[in-house]
């Protein structure tokens, strides 16, 4: 009998998905704050790499940027498609083709200013990067395995654990290529997951004991890791070493001013500054569409969040509520990172800014992930009228 009654529901949700009555339903503010930004990285992207493709019409990168764009619309929709307890079932094969992939990379990757970290298919050439789909498939598998029945009120220690070990072996591996940014960031998701979920505070002192100490021993056996702290803390002393990009980068935001000098009249992408359409873009936004731009970029970023959090807060589910916060820091915390990073807060790292830097993996994925959290909203969500479900007794509703 049960199994006759939610046949029915599910059915219903699969024609919810598919219907084009839909598409009113989508969070508006989610949707405009993805567009905004997706389409802030198509004009950045193409002034940032104008200049290296004197000889081209339309520079490449933009090109490759835009395709990216077009084919993460396609999978944005095919994940939002999906019911959401084939998310759940499917989670744990996620994360072992996320954990395979990176193992792959350690072996087959291609190295890339010392670290290796791409993967390149076979036949056709096209290199991505395995970190942005262990990512995702990691967030997936701990929101899965901390979903919990409703006769508890916090995640059993061997969730608990069982989620830090979901965690901690790509982390792992990422120390290896060697990405101390991503496996720092692996167990900072994790660890915001077990806070959401209502787990004792004892339990965090692991997380961050064992991130303290992965950064340590990261410290002391790469030199280049160590010269980036002192590049931080004496950015201006060492402007021609180790502080050479920060400082670059303080310079594009003091030129920019309030409204910059223009699109496409940086000059600080002119070889000035290194990475320019990737890590550093947020110094290019800056420099070109002043401190109103910037703005606008954390103002689509925090709408995002708003958006995302209301999502996850209407849901049905405590694995719905956690799937929606997990996949709205996926694509939030990444950007207040790099932010941190560009601003001098925090020591550079190579952390992409989610759907404005160029890169094609990430994109993708994080049109998947938008999609992911479309999929709740669109499949799991509480009309406002109505209360919080009694089953998603996550540590937000107790507040």
């Amino acid at each position: 009998m049960n199994r006759r009654a939610r046949r029915p529901g599910r059915r219903r949700a699969a024609v919810v998905a598919v219907s084009p009555r839909w598409l009113p339903q989508l969070d508006g503010a989610l949707v405009t704050a993805a567009a905004l930004l997706s389409l802030t990285g198509l004009l950045m992207v193409y002034s940032a790499t104008a200049t290296r493709d004197l000889d081209r019409l339309i520079p490449v990168h933009f090109l490759r940027q835009l395709g990216a764009c077009l084919a993460g619309l396609g999978a944005a929709a095919a994940a939002a498609w999906v019911p959401l307890h084939r998310w759940r079932q499917a989670a744990l094969p996620l994360w072992l083709g996320g954990v395979t992939l990176l193992v792959a990379t350690l072996v087959l990757g291609i190295d890339v200013n010392g670290a290796r970290r791409w993967l390149a298919v076979p036949g056709i050439g096209v290199r991505f990067q395995p970190v942005e789909i262990a990512k995702w498939a990691t967030v997936i598998g701990v929101a899965a395995l901390l979903a919990r029945g409703s006769g508890r009120t916090s995640p059993s220690p061997r969730r608990i654990f069982g989620s830090l070990g979901l965690a901690a072996v790509p982390a792992g591996l990422l120390l290896a290529q060697p990405d101390l940014g991503n496996a720092v960031l692996f167990l900072g998701l994790t660890t915001l997951l077990l806070f959401i979920a209502g787990a004792p505070w004892l339990y965090f002192a692991v997380p961050l004991g064992a991130g303290g100490a992965a950064l340590m021993l990261h410290l002391s056996l790469h030199g280049y890791a160590s010269s980036r702290v002192v590049g931080f803390l004496r950015p201006w002393e060492t402007a021609n070493s180790e502080g050479f990009q920060l400082v670059q980068s303080f310079v594009g935001f003091r030129r920019g001013g309030l409204f910059g000098i223009g699109l496409g009249d940086g000059r600080q992408k002119l070889f000035y500054l290194p990475e320019a359409h990737t890590d550093f873009i947020l110094a290019l936004v800056a420099e070109e569409l002043g401190l109103f731009g910037v703005l606008v970029v954390f103002g689509a970023f925090a709408a995002l969040l708003v958006a995302g959090s209301r999502i996850a807060r209407r849901a049905h589910s405590q694995f719905a509520a956690l799937l929606a916060f997990g996949m709205t820091a996926l694509l939030v915390v990444p950007a207040v990172v790099n932010a941190a990073v560009v601003t001098g807060m925090v020591p550079t790292k190579g952390m992409a800014l989610p759907l404005i830097s160029y890169g094609r993996t990430g994109v993708v994925m994080s049109f998947v992930t938008l999609g992911v959290l479309l999929g709740v909203g669109l499949r799991d969500a509480r009309p406002r009228s109505q209360p919080i479900a009694a089953a998603a007794r996550c540590r937000v509703w107790q507040r």
